[in-house]
């Protein structure tokens, strides 16, 4: 088939790569606009437009699907099925009425379970022990379309929303590429999802990555692992931010956002056991281990985490 790739972060770029190792025709690829990054806010390319022209792929950069230029170009290529992993804008009607077999997401979630932005940091943040991925047709409603094919990933004790959604990126461009394969071959009909099962996940945003240490630990550890990388856990010092890392337990209890200090280890208290601090991100620096954070730090009486 003839296939034009849409996509912009690294997470989708092992589909890309598959796709481009296939027996379809990568005709050209679809991202998000360059945008400004990095202290001076220069322009930069998405990772998938950077992997696209190594590829030489053609790139195609419009400042939203709606525009009429874009869409004539499109048309144009004249693509069979346009798959997809994470482009990042909404696809009017005009858009996903033009390849003939419509448009197949790569969605990082068992739907109808977590539709929406986060799907990966909301598995986590639940405490789910399987997640996946799933393939589907977009359809006007969000991440409602009926679906191809799916595949399962257990979801580990340690695992962040940056490892897990590695593993998903990974194996799901297999179950994209196989995918493409059945609906060349004539062979794989899509299937509606079903009401039981359904749920959201919506973008987490900054402020609901902020660390309450009154909660338990293992939901602490969850919230962490699920806004790592993105936007990152944090809580205050001294009434300033500080990003906070991976965290691991312990069997200490003290009061919630209490602190208690070593040579070698920094343990914070929940409202139930302590967590053990691995790394810290102070306000304006890197990111350094919790204890070496400790050592240049004065201490007050009772001065506590989140205070």
């Amino acid at each position: 088939m003839r296939v034009v790739f849409a996509g912009t972060p690294a997470a989708a770029l092992p589909s890309l790569d598959a796709i481009a190792e296939s027996s379809h025709d990568l005709v050209a690829v679809l991202t998000r606009p360059d945008a400004p990054a990095g202290r001076g806010r220069r322009l930069v390319p998405s990772p998938v437009a950077v992997r696209a022209t190594e590829l030489g792929v053609p790139v195609l950069k419009p400042p939203h699907p709606r525009d009429p230029d874009f869409q004539t170009q499109l048309a144009a290529l004249r693509p069979d099925c346009c798959p997809v992993v994470a482009y990042g804008a909404l696809l009017p009607q005009e858009v996903l009425d033009i390849p003939t077999h419509g448009w197949v997401n790569l969605h990082f979630s068992c739907l109808p379970a977590y539709r929406g932005a986060a799907p990966v940091q909301h598995a986590i943040w639940a405490g789910e022990e399987i997640t996946g991925a799933t393939t589907f047709r977009i359809v006007k409603e969000l991440d409602a379309g009926p679906t191809y094919g799916v595949m399962t990933e257990r979801i580990r004790d340690t695992d962040t929303a940056g490892d897990l959604l590695a593993r998903l990126a990974e194996g799901g461009s297999q179950l994209l590429v196989a995918t493409l394969d059945g609906i060349a071959q004539g062979g794989l009909d899509p299937r509606e999802q079903q009401p039981e099962g359904l749920s959201l996940a919506p973008k987490i945003l900054v402020e609901d990555a902020h660390v309450n240490w009154s909660a338990p630990a293992a939901a602490i550890d969850r919230q962490i692992r699920a806004c790592t990388p993105d936007p990152g856990a944090w809580t205050t010092f001294g009434g300033v931010r500080m990003k906070v890392g991976r965290v691991s337990p312990s069997d200490v209890v003290i009061a919630p956002g209490a602190l208690e200090v070593t040579k070698s280890s920094v343990l914070v208290g929940t409202a139930t056991t302590a967590l053990r601090l691995g790394t810290v991100t102070p306000h304006g620096r890197k990111e350094m281990a919790a204890a070496d954070w400790a050592r240049g730090v004065t201490f007050e009486r009772d001065q506590r985490l989140g205070d």
